[in-house]
């Protein structure tokens, strides 16, 4: 792109600030420019606000254009005059307590009262029940997780879960890691069972027959065998916990006891 820099003195400012004007010459945006300042000591400024916290006190910038790098009195005189406009009617709203009925603001010099209807025996309110408790969802929001990995507290991954043979993804891009935790997400979010797709079109065209409330992945049915190895794990799991508490528990006595001796000795 093709630029223009115009640098001059800033009078509005204090000695030694620069004004740069930079005309943009091609592209889309040419004939636009910015404008930058720069301060005796060569630091660039390219808002306002960023002059007014790098000066602070010094200069008064309430009707400095940053544009022009003029002071411009009456900008500031009409900033005053809008805010305190909208000052008066901000009250106006808060202490216009009457209830009486309101009135026509019409071109007739004759004020004409509005019959003011509350109730009627006829009106319905009609709602969406299905638009109320559903939320449209995006499709195929699982690829987000992709590269997503679980890590303890000391920051080391964990080791991933090897999903069972009856869990096949679909869709575009698809992998186990991604699979398990659109799985996850979906044990977690939806109250509804987990079965995957069930219509057997999702899997040759994916975009147009995929239900959106069920994870990337064909239809499986969970048998008891599942159940019970489940339990199993579940078990297993439970009593490496117990040992685990029992042992630090343990190690815990066998250290209060040695602190007590070395402070009877």
């Amino acid at each position: 792109m093709i630029m223009e820099r115009k640098r001059t003195d800033c009078p509005a400012l204090p000695p030694g600030w620069k004004k740069e004007e930079v005309i943009r010459k091609s592209g889309l945006s040419a004939g636009k420019s910015d404008v930058y300042y720069y301060s005796p000591t060569g630091k660039k400024f390219r808002s306002k606000p960023q002059l007014s916290r790098y000066l602070g006190n010094t200069v008064d910038l309430g009707c400095f254009d940053f544009r022009t790098g003029k002071m411009m009195p009456g900008k500031m005189q009409k900033n005053k005059q809008r805010l305190r406009s909208d000052n008066l009617n901000m009250i106006k709203g808060k202490l216009d307590l009457n209830t009486a009925l309101p009135i026509r603001q019409t071109a007739s010099i004759f004020k004409q009262p509005v019959t003011k209807v509350v109730s009627h025996p006829n009106n319905k309110v009609k709602t969406d029940l299905q638009k109320a408790t559903e939320q449209p969802r995006q499709l195929f929001w699982e690829k987000r997780l992709k590269g997503l990995r679980s890590s303890d507290v000391t920051e080391e991954v964990l080791r991933t879960m090897e999903l069972p043979k009856g869990l096949q993804s679909i869709g575009p891009d698809s992998s186990d890691e991604t699979l398990l935790s659109a799985i996850a997400s979906a044990l977690h979010m939806s109250s509804a069972p987990i079965t995957g797709q069930t219509s057997t079109a999702a899997e040759k065209n994916p975009a147009i027959w995929l239900n959106s409330s069920q994870p990337l992945c064909k239809a499986f049915t969970v048998t008891d065998e599942d159940i019970r190895e489940q339990e199993l794990k579940v078990h297993q799991a439970r009593r490496c916990l117990e040992d685990a508490l029992m042992a630090d528990s343990v190690a815990r006595a066998a250290e209060s006891t040695r602190d007590m001796k070395g402070r009877a000795a």
